[in-house]
């Protein structure tokens, strides 16, 4: 049995992420794992600190490998991320400098080169307010989206943008994958 494709959900926040994660394994009857910090911080308090980010990013890895061992055992040939731990580590860099743990910095950028597919979410989407997010304004937006890109070109990673509208988005991450699938 193949391994599956994994393919990630990859921008700054409010982009869509997770609503594009959960259509596109719908559509590939796929499985796929959500963002882990949404639940570390519902079940936190809503309150966050630079001691959680051992156990936020953990629990990211942890979700990605469920999905992967489901993906496996069910024969899908691929699985979605919403996000993954070099997004954790990005945030872990813009709220907490100099806090990550060592080995989140070490692992993100080793799994990140083992992913098949970055689908990067542009920021022209509507800013949808939610108590998590940090930077709604267009200058916040703006720094996000260039940090984003630039940890994807540093790394070299295989990705595609993802942008416009809800059907312009869907239909460029369906393209994306679907032509992913067929290599």
């Amino acid at each position: 049995m193949s391994a599956p494709l994994r393919i990630v959900l990859f921008g700054p926040e409010s982009t869509g992420k997770s609503t594009l994660a959960e259509r596109l394994a719908a559509r590939f009857s796929a499985p796929w794992s959500p963002e882990y910090v949404r639940e570390y911080w519902d079940t936190h308090g809503g309150v966050i600190t630079a001691a959680d980010l051992d156990a936020i990013g953990r629990g990211q890895v942890a979700g990605e490998e469920r999905a992967v061992r489901f993906a496996t055992a069910s024969g899908a040939p691929v699985v979605f991320h919403d996000t993954d731990l070099l997004t954790c580590l990005i945030w872990d860099d813009l709220l907490f400098p100099g806090a990550s743990p060592p080995w989140v910095r070490t692992e993100a950028e080793r799994r990140a080169r083992a992913m098949d597919l970055y689908l990067f979410c542009d920021t022209d989407m509507p800013w949808a307010a939610d108590p998590q997010r940090c930077f709604p304004d267009a200058e916040g937006r703006a720094m996000c989206r260039r940090l984003w890109l630039e940890t994807l070109e540093r790394l070299g990673l295989r990705w595609v943008e993802v942008s416009g509208d809800w059907p312009q988005r869907e239909m460029r991450a369906v393209a994306a994958v679907e032509a992913h699938l067929k290599r």
